[in-house]
């Protein structure tokens, strides 16, 4: 049996899902991140943008709640255009695909160095609805790998669209 906790196999599933996704984008041009395939209605720097808004809700906001340094890792005009729901836009995001290379690479980064500090029994405190799967804390960031994947399928297809060669 191991004696990992309930978070460190959360952050394994999460550097897994990073992993991945990092394989679908690593070899893309700029222009490749804001095309939009015919019938396709999302791009790869819409799936980027939200997977970073996503990572750092499911994940720091919901643990720790809103801290200063949070301004630059997802100011709130990032959050806005990312959100669920929201229209990929084909204009370049602010600081071009670099900067949005760099919010998400920063987010990942500060939840690794952030959320390595929390026990399991400090992360069961119940989070506010809408919540994926799980209502606690704990459970959010489960779920972040999750959704990663979810993304990651997506971004898979839209290469595809573009005639990148499968990854896997």
């Amino acid at each position: 049996m191991s004696d990992r906790t309930q978070l460190e196999l959360a952050l394994e599933q999460i550097r897994f899902a990073r992993t991945y996704t990092l394989s679908l984008i690593d070899d893309l041009a700029d222009d490749d991140w804001l095309a939009q395939p015919a019938g396709c209605p999302t791009n790869i720097a819409w799936q980027v943008g939200h997977l970073t808004m996503a990572q750092y809700m499911l994940t720091l906001f919901r643990v720790r709640g809103k801290e200063p340094i949070d301004e630059s890792l997802a100011p709130k005009k990032f959050i806005r255009r990312y959100l669920k729901g929201t229209t990929p836009s084909q204009d370049p995001p602010e600081g071009g695909i670099a900067g949005l290379r760099r919010s998400f690479d920063g987010v990942y980064e500060q939840v690794l160095a952030e959320l390595g500090e929390y026990a399991d029994d400090q992360l069961q405190e119940i989070v506010k609805a809408p919540y994926a799967v799980y209502n606690t804390q704990l459970g959010s960031v489960f779920f972040c790998s999750a959704h990663e994947m979810l993304h990651a399928g997506q971004i898979g297809l839209i290469r595809r669209l573009l005639g990148k060669p499968p990854v896997r």
